[in-house]
């Protein structure tokens, strides 16, 4: 919807109803403007601007228009006093610019006492993409709320992200930590309202099988990046997680079991290769004892962030064709355990995830794994009582 055009249908209303003011969009703001008493002589009229501090978008434009009403009403009973708009333009000013220092001296707390700097780097990704976002929001969505306690700031922001998405479940998140950082009581439904998806519905049935993964990567021309492909796809790693891992083991009298440093997102952890026949299919030995053949790109965090390591990765994806994100070959991987048997609680602990996040990501195939198992011993239950 154009903003400037309802401004404009909007001034036309007034204007037939006689209003020699109207509202205008000054930057990323509204104002009103037009014929006004003067501050020093009321009896005299000129030309000028009332800024109301209000967003200039459809919402925003709701709440000038009742400024506009009340002033034309002050104007008509003659009750129009400059200082009443000027004090209460001043304290929302104020007030939003309070807001906006407390969210200041979050993230200055979000960074604190963090010298190493790994863990610094890490957390600057975090940042930018966990928090930063969302609080831009919530500052935005406060700054038009009018006088609304900030529980119900937080949570008609949590609102303005589609039900069920990641971008909302990742808001709550982000949002329940500055609640309780600035001492917010949330609403009761808070995590109800928060609540998304790790893996999207109509995504179940379009993960990579095993065979298709095996196609893909024959199809890659380059040789280390079928390297990052197979290691992808037998240990289930984050795009950038490739590039920060212990890969000794994978030489042929190895265990086979990777470590991811604790340079990552989520800290050090384990992993064990499913299929572990891929790594042979995969050539991935060859890492063990030359990690170099992996492709040369800058991973130091002094220069760059995980985000943009894992970003070239996702481009590579995107320039050979594969049809897949990255991110499938994970899910896939996280999908096959379940299948093997793995408990959740030691592929969650691979993945570098929680448990309960686990289980809901994967829900759908856990569910499937359990009732197979259910169904399995109910038939042998069945065979053993029959004569």
């Amino acid at each position: 919807m154009n903003v400037i055009q309802e401004i404009n249908n909007v001034n036309d209303k007034f204007a037939t109803q006689g209003s020699k003011l109207k509202i205008e969009k000054r930057g990323e703001k509204l104002s009103i403007r037009g014929s006004l008493p003067s501050k020093k002589d009321k009896k005299n009229f000129k030309v000028q601007r009332i800024s109301l501090g209000i967003n200039a978008n459809i919402s925003g434009l709701e709440q000038a228009k009742k400024k506009l009403q009340l002033i034309n009403l002050q104007l008509e009973l003659n009750q129009f006093e400059w200082i009443n708009w000027e004090v209460n333009s001043n304290k929302d000013k104020k007030e939003s610019f309070e807001f906006s220092t407390k969210v200041k001296e979050f993230e200055e707390n979000f960074f604190k006492e963090i010298k190493n700097e790994y863990l610094t780097s890490t957390r600057k990704t975090t940042w930018r993409s966990s928090y930063k976002p969302y609080l831009k929001r919530v500052i935005d969505v406060y700054n038009y709320s009018g006088n609304e306690d900030l529980g119900s700031v937080f949570l008609k922001t949590l609102k303005t992200y589609k039900e069920g998405s990641r971008s909302r479940k990742q808001c709550g998140t982000s949002l329940s930590v500055l609640a309780k950082f600035l001492n917010i009581k949330l609403p009761e439904d808070w995590k109800l309202n928060s609540r998304g998806y790790g893996l999207k519905k109509a995504s179940f049935r379009d993960l990579p099988n095993d065979e298709i993964i095996e196609e893909l990567w024959a199809r890659i021309p380059n040789k280390s990046w079928k390297f990052v492909f197979g290691l992808m796809a037998t240990y289930g790693l984050r795009n950038h997680e490739v590039f920060f891992c212990d890969l000794s083991s994978l030489t042929n009298f190895g265990d086979k079991i990777i470590r991811v440093l604790p340079t990552t997102k989520t800290g050090e952890h384990q992993v064990w290769p499913f299929h572990p026949e891929w790594v042979e299919k995969f050539e991935l030995a060859s890492l063990g004892n030359n990690p170099e053949l992996l492709p040369n790109i800058d991973t130091n965090l002094k220069t760059t962030t995980l985000q943009n390591i894992g970003k070239k990765i996702t481009d590579q994806f995107k320039r050979y064709s594969l049809g897949i994100k990255p991110y499938d070959l994970r899910h896939a991987w996280a999908v096959r355990t379940i299948f093997y048997d793995l408990p959740d609680t030691v592929a969650a602990r691979m993945m570098g995830h929680s448990v309960s996040l686990h289980t809901q990501t994967y829900h759908h195939w856990i569910t499937k794994r359990d009732q197979q198992e259910a169904v399995n011993n109910a038939l042998l239950k069945q065979k053993n009582f029959l004569p």
